[in-house]
């Protein structure tokens, strides 16, 4: 038996509405997906507008893609850095206090590569709060980052990060506890 990708469909997945996801991608492509720096508080009024959960104060820098706004939760005092990817095509749930730096992915979809069809592979990504995901650092599909977990730069998460806890590495394992000093 071989990969045989003309044989690859959807299965039951749905993004949403066809409407709603064809707006969205022209808001997603001019509006955060732009080098412009729109105000913060535009891009929060226009996820709230597009079914997000957006808690206070979100900071959402430039060249961020966000795929279905609809099965995003944003918890209060969040940033999201330059070039972020949310590759959202199940729930992500973002706490409070979270930080995504620059180039960070959350990646919801693979394929499962045991089936000659590659069909979707889905999971959901939860990030705690306090919860630090370092630049150019990429969360699996299904991954739980407990309270105060930090993925260090360039680092693959591909399983559960435990609260306070520094992971670094592909795959990220345990580096030390976090603490804080001050």
């Amino acid at each position: 038996m071989r990969t045989d990708l003309s044989k690859f469909t959807v299965g039951k997945y749905v993004a949403g509405p066809k409407w709603k996801v064809l707006v969205w991608h022209f808001v997603n492509y001019f509006i955060f997906n732009s080098a412009f720096p729109w105000p913060y508080r535009a891009k929060s009024a226009l996820l709230r507008f597009f079914g997000a959960k957006i808690g206070k104060g979100l900071v959402i820098k430039t060249k961020v893609r966000i795929k279905n706004p609809w099965r995003l939760e944003i918890g209060e005092n969040c940033w999201i850095g330059e070039s972020v990817w949310i590759d959202n095509l199940e729930d992500v749930f973002i706490g409070s206090n979270v930080c995504l730096s620059q180039g960070a992915m959350l990646l919801t979809g693979n394929h499962d590569y045991t089936m000659s069809d590659f069909p979707y592979k889905l999971g959901k990504i939860v990030l705690e709060d306090g919860v630090w995901i370092g630049a150019k650092s990429v969360v699996c599909p299904g991954i739980v980052c407990r309270s105060h977990a930090i993925l260090t730069v360039n680092s693959v998460a591909t399983k559960e990060l435990s609260a306070w806890t520094i992971y670094a590495g592909n795959p990220a394992v345990r580096v030390r506890e976090r603490k804080f000093v001050g």
